[in-house]
């Protein structure tokens, strides 16, 4: 298959990007490393006049520190973060979960921005952004707003993105420093988008009681999940086997999975359950009381 015609467009900055989108409107796709835009096109699921390429604006690859956690670039290649020292030092859960995208070809050139704005209720960037509290910075040619995690996910690969505007940069909140995680996923093939996915964080005060818990899942509704009422089960209270086993038993009743070609509603299910536990019990391994 062949893509629609389209007129292409190469932003020199952000700002020539937004002015872009200004003018053509619902008429413009912004391609960054085209990793799943450019398959969509050619099986002309999504049919663009205009592509508006970011992937050559300055420094499309920067990640920096910042005191509540650490900012990605939304231009910066998957394979760029997944190698970044900082990032695995501050956040390891992140890059853990970057590690199982696809594969490293396709992380070379798939961008952490584009993968959150595409909205992939089965992709692990939008629900790493849930479990750490990320907010995201979105740019228009006339304003600039900050909007949290949570409300930009609106439902299947729909986000509350306007037309003229474009996701700019994500900062992904650090856990604390004793916390642990966990991170599970199902797929057909390694490589594969994920069948079922949940992670976790998990931190414990001096008592050895849930100080902190951070529960999020992918591939198992409309949109990537945060699991709050799991969260609620562990908060405050002595993390017994029996606690987590039950508390994991909780994402049955949060979920809303379909059946399609590769596994049924119940599989999904079954499987949000059982690596909700995983993902705790690894979380609780690796945290600490220090």
């Amino acid at each position: 298959m062949k893509p629609a015609k389209f007129d292409y467009h190469r932003a020199e900055n952000l700002q020539h990007a937004c002015t872009l989108l200004k003018e053509h409107g619902d008429d413009a796709k912004i391609l960054a490393g085209g990793q799943s835009l450019i398959a969509a096109m050619n099986f002309r699921l999504a049919t663009p006049s205009v592509l508006i390429d970011v992937s050559n604006v300055e420094q499309p690859n920067l990640v920096v520190d910042e005191q509540s956690g650490v900012r990605v670039k939304a231009t910066t290649t998957q394979r760029f973060a997944e190698k970044h020292a900082g990032l695995r030092r501050r956040i390891p859960v992140l890059v853990h979960a970057i590690e199982h995208i696809s594969h490293f070809q396709v992380r070379n050139k798939g961008t952490v921005g584009g993968s959150i704005a595409h909205a992939d209720p089965a992709s692990e960037l939008p629900a790493m952004s849930l479990l750490l509290d990320a907010e995201f910075a979105i740019a228009s040619a006339t304003n600039k707003t900050v909007v949290p995690a949570e409300d930009f996910f609106v439902t299947y690969m729909t986000t509350s993105l306007q037309a003229d505007e474009i996701l700019s940069s994500v900062l992904f909140r650090e856990p604390p420093q004793t916390s642990g995680w966990g991170f599970h996923e199902i797929t057909q093939r390694a490589g594969d988008f994920s069948l079922a996915g949940s992670a976790a964080i998990v931190d414990l005060d001096n008592d050895g009681k849930c100080s902190y818990a951070r529960v999020a899942l992918f591939g198992v509704d409309a949109t990537p999940l945060r699991a709050r009422e799991v969260e609620d089960a562990l908060l405050g209270n002595q993390c017994s086997p029996e606690l987590i086993k039950e508390a994991a038993a909780g994402v049955r009743g949060i979920i809303d999975p379909e059946t399609d070609v590769h596994v049924t509603e119940e599989y999904r299910r079954n499987a949000a359950e059982a690596l909700t536990l995983r993902a705790l019990e690894d979380a609780l391994g690796r945290a600490t009381t220090d």
